[in-house]
């Protein structure tokens, strides 16, 4: 399990933790069950073993514990198996931290990266000034990228749990950006810059051929309005309105 924890593949651990007359397994056997339905170890095998990676894959989906109990006896009845006996499985899942994806490493940048690592959250910084993210302006991200937005992404692609953050000094950075953004599976992607910014960027990415329809994933202005100042304000409504979209996306899937 070490190893897809520091390969950042969502696991589940199922523990069984009690069982009841004849069982296959007994308790304190494990197995492990990946988001691919690929698995290391077996607690029975069978529809049993289905069952079981059915729910773990749910665990892994809504990143909550589970505590199931299957019955061995009569299948025709919907029993995972005719054993006789009741076993009590515990799915525990691992999820990596969400990533926040910095591009633009400016002072409002640097404090999204700041503020991110002390929430806990996975961070990468990305800049094409070498200056920008070196370890003695930014000691405590977790990946450092100095290049293109497409190197950046290239080193570092973006995945279902990552939440990207635009703040680059530039609108050509922005229009650069924005199409491979989207093209990624990205939970948040947020741009910073003023309304008149944003309707020159928009303007130019459908006259370049971006569907204007494709453009509501933006989170433009990003964060949230909480009448934030300096940079470090700024910093949390960014974040602030990263936690409550992440949040919600998760309480819609549970419904």
């Amino acid at each position: 399990m070490s190893t897809a924890i520091a390969e950042r593949r969502p696991v589940v651990l199922a523990t069984i933790v009690a069982t009841r007359r004849s069982v296959p397994r007994h308790s304190g056997t494990k197995m492990l069950i990946y988001s691919q339905r690929e698995q290391s170890g077996t607690i029975g095998g069978g529809e049993l073993e289905s069952r079981v990676i059915e729910d773990a894959l749910e665990a892994l989906r809504t990143g909550k514990t589970r505590l199931e109990t299957y019955a061995l006896v009569d299948p025709d009845r919907g029993d995972a198996g005719v054993c006789g006996g009741e076993l009590t499985v515990y799915l525990e899942p691992y999820m990596p931290p969400h990533t926040i994806f910095v591009i633009g490493i400016g002072h409002v940048g640097a404090a999204v990266v700041d503020l991110a690592h002390w929430l806990g959250y996975r961070t990468i910084a990305s800049d094409d000034r070498a200056e920008r993210v070196s370890e003695e302006a930014l000691p405590d991200v977790d990946v450092r990228i100095a290049g293109s937005v497409a190197a950046a992404l290239a080193a570092a692609p973006v995945t279902e749990d990552t939440s990207v953050v635009v703040v680059s000094r530039s609108v050509d950075i922005d229009l650069d950006a924005i199409p491979r953004l989207l093209e990624t599976p990205a939970r948040y992607i947020g741009v910073m810059g003023s309304e008149r910014r944003w309707i020159t960027t928009k303007q130019q990415l459908v006259e370049n051929g971006l569907a204007e329809a494709a453009l509501d994933r933006i989170h433009v202005p990003v964060g949230i309005e909480l009448g934030a100042e300096t940079v470090e304000e700024i910093a949390v409504s960014i974040l602030s309105e990263i936690i409550k979209e992440t949040r919600s996306a998760i309480v819609q899937e549970d419904d």
